[in-house]
């Protein structure tokens, strides 16, 4: 049996029959490294280790998940009780995510028979922001495209909106972390449930979510004109969502960050009809925000945003209608009126207009003890800082 070759060279591969031959004549060597196995939990595994955690807290049974919505052992993210968190694995430690910041999770989602809805391996998102990017397992990054973007670009990953579960409960949890979040269906899809994932109306869900990374937030990066159009949609109506469940102030951030999609930088200027979209959506951000901001009691800042949707549509009727309204509280009639009459103008049939007219002609002429009154002629109200047309006006929602 041979033994080592000189200076501990590797091993000579020999053919059948074939004498070695010395040292540095045509050979060919074969390196002998040890063998490493990564354990990698398949799908499977990771669905039957969620599955035993559910039949742990008696899930799925005869009373679905009404029971742990009373049941110990469960932290209450909301006031209502209908958003609730189990630590089912604390993390090594850590920061919990700040706002700004980007996160990556894994999700797993159930329905009370214990059909499994959601199966993300990693998915991509800044609480708050109210967008969340599905990352398939073999992508670690985002990438966007126009829906012009030439053959070969790459594919952009599904924009959809996610329950408020993993907006609110998220930024709760360190990295490394596993919880249970049990969402009663507001938190989750809703009162008409979805169609992707298949949630029947009302359905209350429960979440396995496991924090795998948080980052700082990407800096805003130059898109199509297409994808900010897109993204700003989105943005709006996820505030849509937020004020008609009076979370005014969750609206108005919405708002803003539609904003920054829409005025944010861009790959190429965009074309005619492009630009008019844009110009479009900022202009009914701005209301919305405006209508916000009055919900919160701040008819300044609702003020500047009517005019900041004037400056981009000196002809829109309902900023128009809106800073008339806000400058007769201020007591500046005269400005008032001539917004209104313009307003007016604009859109002669609106009652609302003529009423705001009619009460500020009648606020500045003096009061006449002969003049009968008509009750059917009497000026409305003026809708107070609670009460602003709602954006739904808009047709946006």
């Amino acid at each position: 049996m041979p033994g080592p070759s000189p200076g501990g060279s590797p091993e000579r591969e020999t053919g059948a029959g074939e004498r070695p031959r010395g040292p540095g004549r045509d050979r060919r060597v074969r390196f002998r490294l040890p063998h490493t196995a990564i354990a990698v939990p398949s799908v499977r595994e990771e669905e039957q280790l969620f599955y035993r955690r559910l039949e742990a807290l008696a899930v799925p049974g005869p009373g679905g998940f009404g029971p742990l919505f009373a049941s110990d052992g469960w932290s209450d993210l909301t006031e209502d009780r209908l958003l609730r968190k189990r630590v089912m694995r604390a993390g090594p430690g850590g920061p919990r995510p700040m706002p700004g910041q980007e996160v990556s999770v894994k999700v797993l989602g159930a329905l009370e028979d214990g059909g499994l809805v959601e199966r993300d391996p990693r998915l991509i998102f800044v609480p708050g922001h109210g967008d969340v990017v599905q990352v398939s397992p073999n992508r670690c990054a985002v990438q966007c495209r126009a829906d012009s973007a030439p053959p070969g670009a790459p594919t952009r990953q599904p924009r959809r909106a996610r329950p408020q579960a993993l907006e609110l409960g998220v930024p709760t949890m360190q990295p490394g972390e596993v919880s249970f979040f049990l969402a009663a269906f507001p938190y989750a899809y809703g009162r008409p449930g979805s169609r992707e994932p298949d949630v029947p109306p009302e359905a209350p869900l429960l979440f396995e979510v496991t924090l795998l990374e948080v980052r700082d937030g990407p800096d805003p990066q130059p898109l199509p004109p297409a994808v900010r159009l897109r993204l700003g949609s989105q943005r709006r109506e996820r505030g849509n969502f937020h004020f008609a469940r009076a979370d005014f102030a969750a609206a108005l951030r919405s708002y803003r960050l539609s904003l920054r999609a829409l005025d944010g930088p861009t790959t190429a200027p965009p074309g005619p009809e492009e630009e008019e979209e844009l110009r479009e959506q900022r202009v009914k951000c701005l209301n919305n925000c405006a209508a916000a901001e009055l919900k919160l009691g701040r008819a300044e800042e609702a003020l500047a945003a009517c005019e900041a949707a004037l400056r981009i549509s000196p002809d829109n009727g309902r900023a128009l209608l809106r800073r008339g309204q806000l400058l007769a509280e201020q007591g500046r009639d005269a400005e008032a009126t001539l917004v209104l009459r313009r307003a007016l103008e604009l859109d002669p049939a609106n009652k609302v207009i003529h009423t705001e007219l009619s009460r500020l002609a009648k606020r500045q002429s003096p009061p006449s003890n002969t003049a009968p009154q008509n009750p059917r002629h009497d000026p409305m109200p003026l809708p107070g800082p609670a009460s602003p047309a709602p954006p739904a006006a808009e047709g946006t929602i």
